[in-house]
């Protein structure tokens, strides 16, 4: 590993239920409070929750203007949220935050941002692998309907300079897509932020709620690996109004392994004084994309969605 070290320090604020009952107020100040716990650890960046200020309200059944009425931000920061930009400012740490964006005309995105550490907005992500349905299930335990509240995000995957790291962003469902990281990762990326709201039981089929957990941390740990990258991942977890999902917060080095990860399913800080030139080592010396990718030979992954049939034969 090079000898030329670059701490930096990451912190992952879990959260655990935010309940139909919860005003934005109340999350606020959790927020708030984890946030002063990642000062005091010296945390340089934090990363929250997707939909970090309400219940994961895609679970419910309704019309889109009583979800836009009740769950959406018009502004960001907006009366409710500005004391946490104001102490984060303070404080002079950046963070990532995911929540319900209702544009100024009307489009609806499930949206995070990445503020520097005067708590400037300075990117923005709007997630792009939308799980789940638009049409009621009747027969489901609950609902899990994206699809019918939000767009498919229409910004891409970049890249930011901020806060002293090379830092990109996405959401929940776009961490178990190899695609995510790899087009961060050919943008030079050094951390990849995520939060996560990830039900325990799948309502699509028989899947071992087992499985949840392994594949949430296999993506990020093969992920981070193969692109040289750090991954802090955020979760919302825990039993909202009776609904369980996982937990697993984790910060993930470049080398694949799981440097630091939640123990409980409630409001808990992770922190990881991560080395930035672990990556740097990786990047030169296995997956050095420039002097081993051969692009010719993926063309695949642009041109199909999905599964064709094969181009060739077997060779006699």
């Amino acid at each position: 590993m090079s000898t030329l070290k670059r701490p930096y320090g990451i912190a992952v604020a879990q959260l655990g239920p935010i309940h139909l009952a919860d005003s934005r107020a109340a999350v606020v100040k959790r927020l708030i409070e984890l946030l002063r716990e990642s000062k005091s650890r010296g945390a340089k960046f934090v990363v929250f929750p997707e939909l970090a200020l309400t219940t994961f309200f895609p679970r419910y059944w309704m019309t889109e203007e009583e979800a836009v009425e009740r769950f959406f931000e018009r502004s960001m920061p907006g009366p409710e949220t500005k004391p946490l930009f104001d102490l984060a400012a303070e404080f002079g740490i950046g963070f990532y935050l995911g929540y319900a964006e209702l544009t100024p005309d009307g489009r609806r995105f499930n949206t995070a941002i990445l503020t520097d550490e005067k708590a400037k907005i300075v990117g923005r992500y709007r997630k792009i692998h939308l799980p789940g349905h638009s049409h009621h299930i009747e027969t489901a335990p609950f609902q899990h309907l994206e699809k019918k509240f939000f767009e498919v995000g229409n910004e891409g995957f970049k890249v930011w300079d901020a806060l002293g790291a090379r830092i990109g962003m996405c959401i929940c469902n776009d961490r178990r897509w190899a695609e995510t990281y790899r087009v961060m990762g050919l943008q030079s990326a050094e951390i990849v932020a995520l939060g996560y709201n990830t039900p325990s039981w799948n309502i699509h089929w028989n899947e071992p709620p087992h499985l949840r957990m392994f594949h949430h941390l296999l993506s990020l740990q093969g992920n981070a690996y193969q692109n040289g990258i750090w991954v802090a991942a955020a979760a919302k977890c825990g039993k909202e109004d009776g609904f369980h999902m996982i937990g697993g917060s984790a910060i993930v080095a470049p080398t694949g392994e799981i440097t630091a990860q939640a123990q409980s399913e409630e409001d808990e800080l992770i922190f990881t004084s991560a080395d930035l030139s672990i990556g740097e080592t990786f990047r030169e010396h296995v997956f050095n994309f420039a002097k081993h990718r051969r692009p010719e030979h993926y063309k695949l992954i642009v041109e199909r969605t999905g599964a064709g049939a094969p181009l060739g034969t077997a060779p006699d």
